[in-house]
């Protein structure tokens, strides 16, 4: 004898989770769960019931509303991985999310802030970007897709038809090298050509047609063919044939991290890309790699001669390279070598320019690549080399020409901060910004009564952070301490109160470099340093930074200090002083702002009276 009736599967709750997700709310009904899990109603219930008797569900009965069901635990719901994707919007939001989800969603989508102030509640907005589908790193559409299906808990037509539609428009033009040696601009389409490029190149760019679909290029202004083009939503894909000059014997002496792996192969594929990553990451070791992998002769460009002398002690102690190979051309000393050391202000000169353009560069490296945009900067991007690579912790500018880095140079490669941190590569650093009150009546009233560019100066030079700088320096008396300012006077008061050296631009090279050397090497425990200290210049184990002054800068300069503190190893702590009840707290707050999307935590403290 058969029995007809037949035993469904028990609900888990593992599904139950998953219409969670599904539902994007934590207490359910009946209704909904079999809608999510494509049951019946009748089933679903059932599931739920057995789920109640198994402890994993409490039901939640309201008179005159349906039975709902949430976790016994609700705290389970906090630690899982919970994504939630808004195709409108195309932004993507994930609690607690895997490396793995992390590792993913960075090759198509921009994360643009990281909430949470414990460990493990940790949730991130993604943002996807048209810019980020063009930079992409897959062969093929279906890649992509793949990846991103791997990741988000549900197919999304409206958000997969806008990302075809991005990847699309990053493959229509071509550079290419004609086989008698000139540069050709080909487009998918006729269509394409006459009325995108024609229409918003001028003679000077497009020297005459040569198809319907081709046009010879004036080599000299493929960087701007590129900016005009890219502007217009069609990024360039590059496929010219350049030569790499004469070959260069070099091989990396130090280890390569997984991920700077992953960036120098990538690198390798595209032939163009800026290294994004957090200062202690390992960008110059990646770079250095990469000069090894290119082969051939390099030109390294740098905003100052501290960051030239430093480029070439790294070129010596991480590779093969002798002094002998490499030659540095500034101010001063000018010599080329297969290895050069150039900063932009000198190759952008027009009494050295012809110099640097008669060289068959294999590579140029860009390095702090975020200055590229402007105008001093600019002339350099348009050297001829096969390929170009920029380094950047921040390439973020407050004129908004981001795009213009990636277009000049090429696109982002780079690894999630936070996957770093966790990863224990890079050691994340404390953040607190402590609003500071005034304690004298006469600087408050003299604040009151000013305006202007004078009440931001007095706000930035409150004479009561000389003595909160005194109390963390005494909080942390065995950490190596480096406080920043704006203002020359309030760096030379700051440092006659606690008796340290300020190192400013009025510094002299000679006294400059003795004093960054005694702080390296631990003969100086403090300094105080002016703007010259935020970008270029290595001050390794700095574990407390002080931000005394300079709140109304850049999102950039915010990150490059606290940049100072990350390092592989170690705990570091950065304090940011505002003056309450001021300015300062907004600049404060929007400089932070920018962390907090790479994933740093920040703090907030109000400093008693």
């Amino acid at each position: 004898m058969t029995d007809d009736t037949t035993e469904e599967a028990p609900l888990s709750l593992d599904d139950f989770y998953t219409a969670v997700d599904a539902e994007e709310r934590p207490v359910l009904t009946a209704q909904q769960v079999a809608r999510r899990l494509d049951l019946d109603e009748a089933a679903a219930r059932r599931g739920l019931d057995a789920l109640v008797d198994a402890g994993d569900l409490e039901p939640a009965r309201v008179e005159g509303e349906p039975v709902a069901w949430y976790p016994t635990d609700i705290r389970d719901l906090a630690g899982r991985e919970r994504v939630i994707v808004f195709p409108t919007r195309r932004e993507v939001v994930v609690d607690q999310p895997t490396q793995y989800t992390r590792a993913q969603l960075s090759q198509f989508a921009h994360l643009v802030d990281s909430t949470g102030t414990d460990p493990g509640t940790r949730g991130y907005l993604y943002r996807i970007r048209q810019e980020d589908i063009w930079a992409a790193p897959f062969d093929d559409l279906e890649g992509l897709l793949g990846s991103m299906r791997s990741v988000l808990p549900r197919r999304s037509p409206h958000l997969e038809e806008w990302v075809e539609s991005q990847w699309n428009r990053a493959h229509q033009f071509t550079l290419r090298t004609h086989e008698d040696g000139y540069t050709v601009l080909e487009a998918a389409t006729e269509e394409l050509m006459g009325n995108v490029a024609r229409q918003k190149l001028s003679e000077d760019q497009l020297r005459a047609p040569i198809s319907d679909t081709e046009s010879w290029v004036n080599a000299e202004e493929v960087a701007s063919v590129k900016r005009v083009l890219y502007e217009a939503g069609y990024p360039v894909v590059d496929e010219r044939e350049l030569e790499t000059g004469d070959p260069i014997e070099i091989d990396l002496t130090a280890s390569l991290r997984e991920y700077q792996r992953s960036w120098v192969d990538t690198f390798l594929d595209q032939q163009a890309g800026v290294y994004v990553g957090p200062p202690g990451s390992g960008k110059t070791i990646a770079a250095i790699a990469t000069i090894a992998a290119v082969g051939g002769e390099t030109l390294i460009l740098v905003p100052s001669r501290e960051l030239a002398a430093q480029w070439r002690e790294a070129l010596t102690s991480e590779s093969t390279l002798t002094d002998a190979q490499i030659g540095e051309y500034h101010g001063g000393q000018k010599n080329i070598r297969p290895v050069t050391i150039a900063t932009y202000q000198t190759a952008g000169m027009d009494r050295h320019r012809q110099l640097f353009d008669s060289r068959k560069w294999g590579l140029i490296v860009y390095d702090e690549v975020q200055h590229i945009p402007s105008k001093v900067f600019r002339r350099s991007a348009d050297l001829q080399t096969s390929h170009r690579l920029g380094l950047s912790a921040t390439p973020v500018r407050e004129d908004d020409k981001e795009s213009e880095i990636f277009t000049l140079i090429g696109p982002p490669i780079g690894t999630d901060w936070a996957a770093l941190f966790d990863a224990g590569f890079v050691a994340e650093p404390e953040v607190e910004i402590r609003y500071v009150p005034w304690r004298d009546e006469m600087d408050r009233n003299e604040y009151t009564s000013a305006d202007g560019r004078e009440r931001y100066q007095l706000a930035a030079m409150n004479p009561a952070k000389i003595a909160e700088i005194r109390y963390l320096c005494e909080t942390h008396p065995n950490s190596k301490t480096l406080i920043f300012v704006d203002y020359l006077d309030q760096g030379d008061e700051i440092a006659e109160a606690l008796d340290i050296p300020f190192i400013s631009g009025e510094t002299r090279h000679y006294e400059r470099q003795r004093q960054f050397e005694a702080f390296r090497n631990g003969e100086l425990q403090t300094l105080v340093v002016s703007r010259i200290a935020d970008e270029g210049i290595d001050l390794p184990n700095a574990e407390l930074a002080i931000v005394a002054s300079g709140l109304g800068g850049s999102r950039r300069q915010g990150t490059q200090r606290a940049g100072r503190t990350m390092r592989p190893v170690g705990s570091a702590v950065l304090y940011v002083l505002a003056t309450r009840g001021t300015r300062e707290e907004d600049f404060a707050q929007q400089q932070m702002r920018h962390l907090a999307g790479k994933g740093v935590r920040i703090r907030e403290t109000n400093v008693s009276e």
